[in-house]
This record gives structure tokens, sequence and C-alpha cells, in this order.
């Protein structure tokens, strides 16, 4: 006869074998998540002249993945390098998308490569020939750019012309826009990027995990130096909803400040902050170091997530109007993608919160796991260089 102890210590150890193998999936995902983040090119056309105007701006490092530019495989592409490439990358870039303009397809060429820097590094830059007069007015998009490498890629479209300016997210799963030139509406950039918002929450894994880490002792409560359960819904519900909403305020600040430009960070700072965020409110779950409560961690550590947000808005180059569409319509997307993420943990994290499961593998190996993948991040960024060589 199996005793007590026994069948406890039995189940324990499946539920720590289980728990390592899903830990080692979370790693691996992440780790890979990372390496192969989402990118993004802007397509910006410019109407109101005697012709169209249209470049496009490709991330350098796209272009190495797709078709290999740095020829001599140093980690640093110069001009010469990219001009060595200039036909092979104008081939490729040509060959996934399409312009149709007042109803005929247009045989699109490269009239010159230019180099640009974005936040996130530089982009080369294609002017393109249109052969389409400044006045069109009706205009189609099909767009397939590293779509096969990176499904989470997207093209932004910025249009603008004398009287009007809007924005426009391609995607994989939207590849297509038609638009008229008087038709380029408020509506539909506030649209399109509440979508935005929405897509780069859910896509931002490094703002997951913090927000992760922050919802984890959500459903505790710190008592004697150990974390107890709560005995009823409201108080959790009550504490998540602080803390979502003071991140959001928080991001939302930074956010509007860096993509007006009163200030401004190097990327590589911005990223590698954001990644010592998780690192230390991972750590605080398990050794409460910060004497504030979570929403005033969220507060803090939000402010530079904004920073983060911002880089979306900051490389389009919107204009003052379509900019304050755009970033309200963005900052509704996250709070909405955030909203989301606690509707299905905070319920089930309710549900378990009494169980040695929550206490041992969620809240404790959890953080411990969450603070592993941001220090890896971390360094990752720092460096700018990859560890696990995803």
């Amino acid at each position: 006869m199996i005793n007590i102890r026994s069948k406890t210590k039995l189940c324990l150890n499946r539920l720590t074998f289980v728990s390592t193998i899903v830990l080692v999936v979370l790693v691996s995902i992440s780790s890979q998540a990372f390496a192969h983040k989402a990118s993004d090119s802007y397509l910006k056309i410019k109407g109101g002249q005697t012709e169209l105007e249209l470049q496009w701006h490709i991330a350098i490092k796209d272009l190495e993945l797709m078709i290999g530019v740095d020829s001599n495989r140093d980690g640093d592409v110069t001009w010469g390098e990219l001009k060595q490439k200039q036909s092979a990358i104008s081939a490729y870039a040509l060959s996934h998308v399409s312009f149709s303009i007042d109803g005929s397809q247009r045989n699109l060429k490269v009239r010159e490569m230019l180099f640009t820097e974005h936040s996130d590094g530089g982009y080369a830059v294609l002017a393109l020939n249109t052969g389409a007069a400044g006045s069109s007015e009706q205009f189609e998009i099909e767009y397939s750019f590293l779509f096969d490498a990176d499904p989470t890629h997207r093209g932004l479209v910025l249009y603008e012309n004398n009287d009007a300016s809007a924005t426009y997210v391609l995607s994989s799963s939207n590849p297509s826009i038609e638009f008229e030139a008087g038709d380029a509406s408020l509506w539909s950039t506030f649209v399109d990027y509440t979508k935005e918002g929405v897509w780069h929450i859910w896509i931002g894994f490094d703002h997951i995990l913090f927000l992760i880490s922050l919802l984890l002792p959500a459903v505790l409560l710190r008592e004697k130096k150990r974390w107890v359960p709560v005995e009823q819904f409201k108080p959790a519900f009550y504490s998540v909803s602080k803390i979502v909403t003071v991140f959001t305020i928080a991001h939302s600040i930074t956010l509007w400040l860096a993509v007006m430009e009163y200030v401004t960070l190097p990327s590589q700072w911005v990223e590698s902050a954001i990644a010592f965020s998780i690192i230390v409110t991972a750590f605080n779950n398990l050794f409460p170091i910060l004497k504030i409560p979570g929403w005033a961690i969220a507060f803090v550590f939000g402010l530079i997530h904004g920073f983060g947000f911002a880089n979306v808005l900051l490389d389009l180059g919107l204009s003052s109007v379509t900019l304050g569409i755009s970033l309200f319509g963005f900052n509704l997307g996250v709070e909405l993608g955030q909203i989301a993420i606690v509707a299905v943990f905070l319920p089930i994290a309710f549900l378990f919160r009494k169980t040695k499961f929550y206490e041992i593998v969620v809240l404790k190996l959890g953080s411990i796991l969450i603070a592993c993948i941001a220090a890896i991040w971390m360094l990752e960024r720092i460096g700018n260089f990859e560890i696990l060589g995803f």
C-alpha cells in the first residue's frame, strides 16, 4: 500500500518533470522570438508636385538576412558593400511589391539608393521612379517583402500631399491596400494604429515578460516574509487594474516625449534598460528588494518601456495631426492588448493561487526563468551579439 507521503512525492516529481519541459520550451521560444524579432520597412509616398515621389526604407539587417550584403562577414555593412549589392537589392525588393496608380500597373525603377539611420539601425533608401503624376488619386499596393522569412514583418505606409496625410499598415495577414488621395482619413490611421498597438504588445516579448513579472504576485499578499494567497478575487483584480493602468500612463508619457523628439535616447540603451527592468521585477518576486507596491514599479519602469514603443511612430515621420491620431490609436491598442493578456492570466492564476504548483513552479521558477531570459537579452543588447545562436 502506497502511503500519502510517497504519493505526494511521486506527484511532485511528475510535476517537476513536466514543469521543466515547459520551462525549456519557453526558453527556446522566447530566445528564438528575440533573435528573429519583428522588423519594419517604410514606404513613403508624396504627391502634390509634378511627379509622384516614392521612397522605400529597408533595414540593412533584413537585407543581410535575405540576400547577404556583408561581403567580408565582419558584422559591419559599409556603404561600399551596400553599393556593390545595389542590383541584387533592387531586384529582390521590387519583386516583392507592386503599385497600381490611377488604375494602371506601374513598372517601378530604382532611381538611386541612399542611406539613412532609424532608431534600430541603418536602412537602405530606394528612391523609385513611378512615372505617375503627383496629382494621382487612386493607389493600390501589394506587398510581400520578408513575409516568407519573418511573418511578423510590417510595411508601414505614409501617404502625404498638400492637403492630407494618412498611414496604413501592410502585414502578412493584410498584404494589400487600396486608397484614394481624397480619402486619406484620420479614421483609417486610427484603426490601423490601434491594431498595430495590439499586435506590438503581443509580439513584444520583453514587454509581455515585464507585465507577467508584475502579475505573478497579484493573487498573493506578502506577509511575514512569505507569499500567502488572497482570499477574494476583488483585491487581486483591483491590484492588476492599477498595474495595467499605471503602466499605460507611464509609457504614454515617454512615448509622447520621444515621438515629439523632446527626449531622444539611443535605442541600444533603451532596449538594454528594458531587459534590466524585467530582471529587477522578476527577482523582486523572489527577494522583495523594492519596498514599493507593484503599481509603483509599473510606473517607474513603464517610463523606460515607453521609449521602446516609440520606434514605430518615430521612424515613420508623421505630420503633427496624423501623429496625434496614430499615438492615441497605438496607445489604445497597447492597452487592449494588455487587457487581453490579463483576461486570460488572472482567472487562471486566481484559481491555482493556493496550490504548491503556483507557488513553486509559476511564481518562483517562472520568475527565475523570466530573469534568465531577460539577462541573456540584456547581454545581447549591450554587446550587440547573440549568445544562444538561434
